[in-house]
Parts: C-alpha cells; structure tokens; sequence
C-alpha cells in the first residue's frame, strides 16, 4: 500500500471509526444521563441533589477520597523512592504487589477485609470490646477504597524516578546533602507533575468505586452509602430522576478530574522536554570539563547549603 497516497483515506476511516465508537460508548449515555436528570425541570434536580441522604452520600465519598488519596500519596512516593533508587531482595515481589489491585475483582477486595474483620474473625472481639467496627462501617469503605487505588499513583512515579536514574542523588549525596534535601531538592522536582497526575487519577478511582465498598457498606442509607451506591439505591425504588440527578453530579466531578488531568499531562510533557534539554546541556559541560562543569556542580552545592 502506497502510505502518501493512501494516507488520507486512512486517517479518515480511523477518524470516522474512532468518533462513532466515542458517539455510542460514551457522548450518549452521558448525555441521556443530563437530560433524564433534567427532564423534570431545574426544581427537582436541585431538590433530588439537596436531599439529606444525597449530600451525606456527596460528603462521605468526598471524604473517603480525601482519606485515600492522602494514604496512597504517602505509599505511592515511599514506594516508588524504595523500588527504584535501592537495591535489594524481595524488590520484585513488592513490585509485582502493588499492581495486585488491578488484577483483584472488586468484590474480592471487599471479601479480602470481610474475613479478617467480621465475625467470624478471631479478632472481632477485640474489635468490639474497644468499640471499633470496620465492617459495615466508614472504616470498611476506606480500607476498601485504599486497596483498589494504591497503584495510581506508585505507577506513575516509577517510570519519571527510573528514567531519571541515581546520578543526580548521587552528586548531592557526594557534596553533603542529606535524604529528606536530597529528596525535596533534587528528586521532587523531577516527579511533582506525575504526582500530581496520579493523584487526580487516584481520586477519579476513588469516588467511582462501586464493588469492593458495596461489599463493606452493608447500604445503611444515610450512614454508609457513597455517591455510587445511593445512585443504585435510587435506582432499584424506580426514582429514575433522582438517580440520574445525582449521576449528574458524579459525572460533573469527573469532568473537572478530566480537565485537571489533561492539564497535569501538558505540563509534565512540557517538563519532560525541557528535562531532556538540560540532560543534554549536562553531557555537554562533562565533556568540555573546565569551569563549565564547575557551573554545574555549583547547582548541587547550593543544595548542600540550604540543608
């Protein structure tokens, strides 16, 4: 096949393949989403989403998403910092665990916390002597949330930290620089904006889990119900506008996660590029050695000093 000539042709049947498949899987549902919650004028939208049992639901998930995305910050730098930067046995095993979740059902993430805090577990009575009860419980949601999310953000830093390799870290350590500068100084900078990313992908996860918090919830509505299984709630007793009002709300959540997402993604692009720029301005200067290099070096001291 003649690539110049048949080029246009081609890019003009995926084009085609492309938006009809967008059309049908995506444009329209969402917009029979924003029309049914709108079908029955602006009153009762706003009446169906200002509800009690809505914005308790709104608030528990906004809450179990904060919790979530906090934890898995936390994890996904940790572990993304041990997995690339040191060397040792058992690193492929951690490696291979974080991405568990993506494999894993998620009601079987929900029965993975079943079994070890229900009744039937031999510490349920510990539990219930000190007051504390995961399931059918917030504590549930937010365990099972945190489970189903922890990769995000682990799987966007290991890419940006491996890539950018240890010499960086390495020169810093050389000239004094301790770990907690050598990280904020040196490697933060390199990952803010895949961090960034991965928490805005961490948080869309969050908010739209259905199966492994079904599992914990136990559906006491007013109480343990996220934004998901309200809308199931309403749903099942054939309140359709209700339903799709609050759907309204999710969808309108995850629009602004899209933007905030293809946002992050310009500018670590844009960062990757100019990264690459001064990797190469740097092979430069070790070449010509001299006072050149020296200019370099003094970026580090700098680091050292602030310490």
């Amino acid at each position: 096949m003649n690539i110049r000539k048949d080029s246009g042709l081609l890019k003009w049947i995926l084009i085609g393949i492309s938006v009809l498949f967008l059309f049908v899987m995506l444009i329209l549902p969402l917009s029979y989403v924003m029309y049914t919650a709108f079908s029955k004028g602006i009153k009762v939208f706003l009446a169906a989403v200002t509800d009690k049992y809505a914005l308790h639901s709104i608030k528990l998930t906004i809450e179990v998403s904060l919790i979530a995305v906090v934890c898995n910050t936390f994890f996904g730098i940790f572990a993304s910092w041990l997995i690339t930067k040191f060397q040792f046995k058992g690193k492929k095993i951690i490696s291979a665990l974080i991405d568990l979740p993506l494999t894993v059902s998620p009601i079987i993430a929900g029965l993975i916390y079943v079994l070890p805090f229900g009744r039937q577990s031999f510490i349920y009575p510990y539990l219930k002597a000190m007051g504390v009860r995961i399931i059918f419980a917030v504590p549930g949601i937010v365990l099972a949330t945190i489970f189903v999310t922890f990769p995000f953000i682990s799987r966007e830093l290991i890419p940006v930290l491996t890539s950018q390799g240890t010499d960086e870290e390495e020169a810093a350590a050389l000239m004094g620089a301790n770990g907690w500068t050598i990280f904020w100084k040196v490697t933060f900078p390199h990952i803010k904006w895949p961090l960034l990313y991965g928490i805005v992908l961490c948080t869309a996860r969050a908010m739209g889990e259905f199966g492994a918090v079904s599992v914990l919830s136990g559906h006491l509505r007013g109480r343990t119900n996220t934004m998901p299984l309200y809308i199931e709630l309403l749903y099942q007793g054939y309140d359709f506008t209700g339903a799709f009002a609050v759907s309204a709300i999710l969808v309108l959540m995850a629009f602004i996660i899209l933007v905030l997402r293809s946002v992050l993604e310009s500018r670590d692009s844009r960062q990757l590029r100019q990264r690459k720029g001064s990797r190469k301005d740097r092979n430069a200067l070790q070449q010509k050695g001299g006072t050149d290099y020296g200019r370099f070096t003094a970026g580090y001291r700098e680091i050292c000093r602030a310490s």
